[in-house]
């Protein structure tokens, strides 16, 4: 009995440890002065810019119709497409990809260097050649195709389609239903191509210096992957140690069962 109260014990404090574990380090941004009700981060840059192989939605418009109509791509028609939610689905759609060199060819324009630039730099150039032959253009640039990723321990992982261009890390986990318990905050892996490599970024979401980081906002085909804590970690081997030793004593069991039955006729004859 008093051995059966001993491991009684024990189970209940590793369990009680385990649960600590499992939630310590929970809250975002901890060293933020807990007894300071406001204060000022500065801002980390927002600004993404154009890549190859992006998708962008060009419109000219003005009061004449008719003036600004040769300066627009053949309509192409969008559908059965995530990126349906940018636009409404009724509409059509002029789109340019940017080539390998960083380029779109435009009616009229003819090519013009869009990698590097943000949409609104590009819009105004695009204005400025548009206004030379007519009056007060409008010009819109969207990006159609701006996606990340995020992975690991959180709710829904999966392809997030953005349908702004400021957004950040926080968007994405808040997209993705959030952390689990047993993701690790400290240690939020960021994958990014920079200058055509692949390139990666650890960013500790207890810490609020992240609001002014770099990698704070997210760019198109980011990826976000929250690894799993120590304790899922143990969990995870506990299980496949437990079910291995479990198989193996099903194997022993049942060589056992037959061993017993092949006896049992040899003495019966």
């Amino acid at each position: 009995m008093k051995a059966t109260k001993l491991i009684i014990a024990f189970c209940l404090m590793a369990a009680l440890a385990s649960c600590k574990s499992s939630k310590d380090n929970l809250t975002y941004f901890s060293n933020l002065p807990a007894e300071s009700t406001s204060g000022t981060i500065e801002s980390g840059k927002y600004e993404i810019t154009i890549i190859p192989d992006d998708e962008l939605v060009i419109t000219i418009t003005s009061l004449t119709p008719e003036a600004t109509a040769p300066y627009n791509a053949p309509l192409t028609a969008i559908s059965n497409r995530a990126e349906k939610q940018t636009v409404t689905q009724q509409q059509s759609l002029q789109t340019y990809v940017v080539d390998h060199d960083g380029f779109i060819n435009m009616p009229i324009i003819g090519k013009i260097k869009a990698q590097g630039l943000t949409t609104a730099q590009l819009c105004d150039q695009i204005t400025a050649k548009v206004a030379k032959n007519v009056i007060d253009p409008y010009v819109r640039v969207q990006l159609l195709n701006y996606r990340v990723n995020v992975l690991g321990e959180v709710k829904t992982p999966g392809a997030i389609t953005v349908v702004k261009e400021r957004y950040s890390i926080l968007d994405a986990i808040a997209e993705a239903g959030d952390l689990t318990p047993y993701g690790r905050r400290e240690n939020v892996l960021l994958i990014r191509e920079e200058n055509g490599q692949r390139m990666y970024h650890r960013l500790n979401l207890n810490d609020a210096n992240l609001l002014s980081s770099p990698y704070f906002y997210l760019r198109q085909n980011d990826v976000v992957y929250v690894e799993p804590n120590q304790v899922l970690k143990s969990n995870s081997r506990y299980s496949q140690d437990n079910g291995y030793k479990l198989s193996v004593i099903s194997t022993i069991v049942s060589a056992a069962s037959v061993i017993a039955s092949l006896a049992i006729a040899l003495i019966a004859k």
